[in-house]
């Protein structure tokens, strides 16, 4: 077996591990997900999750962490692709990268709504405390220098809402339900800064 080939196997199993912890954390949550559950879903072995991933709270995180990642990425993509469109309000920016997050809160609801439930591994909250740091910082940079620029305490305010309707997102029971949550938090964040 060639390197690159090893390589490739070692990327499908990790892929298949972190899919099989995705759809048993959803369904035991964290607490009630057992390693040997997540490797027999994977059709892996306990020694090969054991290899790729140290612990449950290491699949945990890097589960978390790359959900993060691919909210950041749908939030700067739609808010590039109106900048794009010629946009330039702070406030109107910042509202289609919201909606672009919590349609992902929508998308992968399952996933979102295990993250944002409360639990996961000793010290989670602090991971979650700097990811909400980090998006904090990120909004903030994204709509400085725009038209009707927004306060520090604003963008605070507005990354909160964001969040907690997240997790009302996550749990709703229908895509109907979920675009009305949508809907009336990006109509309320509009009311905070009129025009």
């Amino acid at each position: 077996m060639t390197e690159t080939t090893g390589s490739r196997r070692a990327q499908v199993t990790r892929a298949a591990l972190l899919e099989a912890a995705r759809e048993v954390f959803a369904v035991a949550g964290y607490d009630g997900a057992s390693m040997v559950d997540i490797a027999h879903r994977a059709g892996a072995s306990i020694g090969s999750l054991y290899h790729h991933f140290a612990a449950k709270s290491d699949l945990y995180t890097t589960l978390y962490n790359e959900y993060h990642l691919r909210q950041q990425h749908r939030a700067a993509q739609a808010f590039r692709t109106a900048l794009a469109a010629g946009e330039q309000d702070a406030l109107r920016l910042f509202v289609v990268g919201t909606r672009a997050y919590l349609e992902g809160c929508w998308q992968e609801r399952k996933l979102a709504a295990v993250f944002l439930s409360g639990s996961g591994p000793a010290g989670f909250g602090i991971i979650t405390r700097e990811r909400f740091g980090d998006w904090l910082h990120a909004n903030a940079t994204l709509v400085n220098g725009h038209d009707r620029p927004l306060s520090d305490v604003l963008v605070l305010c507005l990354t909160a809402m964001a969040t907690e309707a997240g997790r009302e997102v996550a749990a709703a029971s229908t895509k109907a339900d979920a675009r009305t949550v949508i809907d009336e938090v990006l109509e309320l964040m509009g009311r905070l800064y009129p025009a």
